[in-house]
């Protein structure tokens, strides 16, 4: 095989559409543009959520009140039942629930959930806890640990030192 051998693979490439050659080609008269207007001009193009000069929806609903999902504490959910694939005695933290696939996703937190039966004695080491499933763990014998995050510390900012004001002299 040489590089003048190499072809693109079947279904790769398309033909362009060649606009305005006549109307039974399909793609004449108006060129896909529809009728006349602000659209069927070139350069044209509508923000999105512009309404004509119209007064947008979203500027003409109410906004009240606070929304806090920005500040929410999001967990990745684990289940009891799915600890099972680890071996008796193992600790179980974080960086071993995302190796095995259980926690996946951007989130930072994992927390343990009661859905199904447990058979191992395990030590878990996660963020949070629901209470059934921290009795069952402690009820076979394993110990549960909670990761403590803190949230970052901000820095103080060093205030430059003021310099003496000049006297005036007269």
């Amino acid at each position: 095989m040489r590089l003048h051998d190499l072809k693109p693979r079947p279904g790769a490439k398309h033909r362009r559409k060649r606009l305005g050659q006549g109307e039974s080609s399909g793609h004449g008269k108006t060129s896909g543009r529809g009728g006349k207007g602000q659209t069927a001009r070139s350069g044209s193009s509508i923000r999105i959520g512009f309404e004509g000069g119209q007064m947008p929806l979203i500027r003409r609903i109410p906004k009240r009140g606070f929304n806090n999902t920005a500040f929410t504490v999001r967990y990745i959910p684990v289940n009891l039942d799915a600890l099972n694939r680890f071996d008796e005695g193992a600790t179980v933290d974080e960086a071993a629930l995302r190796g095995s696939g259980l926690a996946q996703g951007p989130v930072k937190r994992v927390k343990i959930l009661d859905d199904g039966e447990l058979t191992r004695k395990l030590t878990v080491k996660a963020h949070a806890f629901s209470a059934t499933a921290r009795a069952k763990i402690e009820k076979l014998g394993g110990a549960c640990q909670l990761i403590e995050t803190k949230a970052p510390a901000k820095p103080e900012a060093e205030k430059p030192a003021k310099a003496p004001k000049a006297k005036k002299t007269e």
